[in-house]
């Protein structure tokens, strides 16, 4: 089965091919030809994922699901939520985003927060939405050098190390896109089977 994942972050691509298995063929923005800019100008995480999603279905054809990931921390009323890629501005700077969560947070005792992400899938036109959550805290400064995004300065709760700072496999069993997807796989299999 061919599915286009509405992205061209390589980090994401990766991740995800990983935890599909052999299956299910990723296809890149990139690889159906689709160079231009996906809108994402809704105001919720379900919202900017099902405009993704069926952008791609509805211009080029192809079966596709799209996500969308938010930070949302207690402290800030549920910032930086859907705007967390640009919460420093639109360049999309992962270190100018930390450093603003960091200076936000200054001076606040409550540091919980979540990442969220929702999945949109279009399979023949029809949506079906997957939700994978991760509760955790604020770290007060960066730890560890892999993730990508806010991985350093958030630690899952049960865990003493940032998402930076685990390796790939542990992080995709439970992070909140690893448990979307887990969603999203579970319900793409049962549909091979039912093909």
């Amino acid at each position: 089965m061919k599915l286009v994942f509405a992205t061209n972050n390589p980090h994401k691509l990766r991740e995800l091919q990983q935890l599909l298995g052999d299956e299910i063929q990723l296809l890149s923005l990139a690889d159906i030809g689709c160079n231009e800019e996906v809108p994402e100008n809704q105001e919720t995480l379900e919202g900017n994922a099902a405009e993704k999603s069926f952008f791609v279905f509805e211009k080029y054809g192809f079966n596709c699901f799209a996500d969308d990931t938010g930070l949302e921390v207690d402290a800030l009323n549920g910032e930086p939520g859907v705007y967390s890629a640009r919460y420093a501005g639109e360049a999309r700077c992962a270190e100018a985003n930390m450093a603003k969560l960091l200076d936000q947070l200054q001076g606040k005792e409550d540091r919980t927060a979540r990442f969220r992400t929702v999945i949109s899938l279009i399979i023949d036109g029809k949506e079906t939405q997957f939700e994978g959550i991760v509760e955790g805290q604020i770290l007060k400064e960066k730890q560890g050098d892999a993730g990508f995004g806010y991985d350093p300065v958030f630690q899952p709760d049960g865990f003493s190390a940032s998402f930076a700072a685990m390796d790939a496999n542990q992080k995709n069993q439970i992070s909140h896109r690893g448990r979307a997807v887990e969603k999203l796989v579970a319900y793409l299999k049962n549909l091979n089977k039912t093909a």
